[in-house]
């Protein structure tokens, strides 16, 4: 089955089914990443060993997706995930897990989709304004790179994007579907204070873990990742 977005660009998925067919979990990624990340690979295998049915999907402009990386955008990103939400059939139950630039698009989804039934944020970012600043503010757009990697154009369409967001807390204050924060305390890409920001925002069911040791990518910790979102899946997603 093919996905398309709103522009007819196709979007990369892999389907990975269990026993369960009345629930699915969508598991995105970050900014500069695509679905075969170890994170992505590593915390769908063990949710899919767990018995959860997961669809890893990438981007339009990022991974195998169609579109261009000079397009990316959360706000293009939340009009995928959109598209991907679409063609899902039947009654099942949805939870959306975002890494990164993906738990911004979290909020943004479903402050305006109440098929996403249950949320898990990896690391996920908040301040889309301050994190574009921090970052890339002394690259200029149309000209500079992402971390000084040629192969990744930082490109106006996402600076603006990211400042005309500002934050996700006004998107995540309505939101009452349960959500899962996971940060690790050595990130130092997307700050733990984002995550912390969120918690204090959000108004529904909650909860706010810190795995200690742990960078942006969770490398060296994805078993006790995989726990905490299993156990919050187990509670939320029925």
């Amino acid at each position: 089955m093919k996905i398309h977005n709103k522009h007819g660009e196709v979007i990369d998925h892999a389907f990975h089914p269990t026993e369960r067919d009345d629930v699915l979990v969508v598991v995105a990624h970050g900014v500069t990443g695509d679905m075969d990340r170890p994170l992505v690979v590593e915390l769908t295998n063990r949710l899919v060993a767990a018995g959860w049915p997961c669809l890893r999907i990438s981007f339009s402009g990022c991974g195998n997706s169609e579109g261009s990386y000079e397009d990316m955008c959360v706000s293009k990103e939340v009009d995928d995930l959109h598209s991907v939400l679409d063609q899902v059939k039947g009654s099942k139950k949805v939870a959306y897990i975002g890494h990164s630039m993906g738990g911004a698009v979290a909020a943004l989804a479903a402050a305006k989709d109440d098929r996403i039934g249950v949320l898990v944020s990896l690391a996920g970012m908040v301040d889309t304004k301050k994190f574009c600043e921090t970052e890339f503010g002394d690259q200029v757009p149309g000209v500079g790179c992402m971390w000084d990697d040629e192969s990744l154009p930082l490109s106006q369409t996402y600076v603006d994007d990211l400042h005309g967001i500002g934050n996700t807390l006004t998107a995540a204050r309505d939101i009452r579907s349960p959500w899962l924060i996971l940060h690790g305390d050595q990130d130092d890409v997307v700050l733990p204070k984002d995550s912390e920001d969120l918690f204090l925002t959000l108004r529904g069911k909650k909860k706010h873990v810190v795995i200690e040791g742990a960078d942006h990518c969770f490398e060296g910790f994805y078993d006790p990742l995989a726990e905490e979102v299993d156990q919050w899946l187990s509670s939320y997603l029925k």
